[in-house]
């Protein structure tokens, strides 16, 4: 082997690990890496919020069945009762 010859390939490997490393060192001083949330992901972020912070339970319906319930004039059909019953039955299968 010729040593001009590996003269040219040790100046090769030189130069491409030169630009790799220059390319690395662009890359860290161009600046911070950006996020941006579109306006859909938005909307979504703050219905979510308001799911969240809003109850579980509809205190203004519940207080009524539960006054009715007490009363004794709380009255529910079977016919309506067996009807829901297999609608959700159905669903299931």
């Amino acid at each position: 082997m010729r040593i001009e010859a590996y003269n040219q390939v040790a100046q090769l490997y030189q130069t491409s690990n030169t630009k790799n490393t220059t390319a690395a060192s662009k890359a860290n001083s161009m600046g911070r890496d950006q996020v941006q949330i579109s306006s859909t992901g938005k909307d979504y972020q703050v219905a979510k919020t308001a799911v969240s912070e809003s109850a579980d339970i509809r205190e203004d319906l519940v207080a009524d069945i539960k006054a009715r319930i007490k009363a004794g004039t709380y009255d529910v059909s079977s016919d309506d009762f067996a009807a829901k019953l297999l609608s959700q039955v159905g669903s299931i299968f």
